[in-house]
């Protein structure tokens, strides 16, 4: 696996548990006010890590590896 693989592999699995966390810090109900606040935080870095995978594979696919 190319260092290229990895780093978009790395991207994805970070967006999914981060995406994951946000959902379940929003959707369980009786939690604390401060996990509403770390659910938004984390739904904003999900949403981050998403377009910056988008931007690295429009770029990475002129690299030759």
């Amino acid at each position: 696996m190319s260092l290229k693989n990895f780093h978009l592999a790395f991207i994805t699995i970070c967006v999914l548990f981060t995406g994951g966390f946000a959902a379940w810090c929003l959707l369980v109900p009786g939690l604390p006010s401060m996990f509403s606040a770390m659910g938004w935080i984390s739904a904003a870095g999900a949403l981050l890590l998403f377009i910056y995978g988008i931007r690295f594979f429009k770029k990475a696919k002129d690299v030759i590896v």
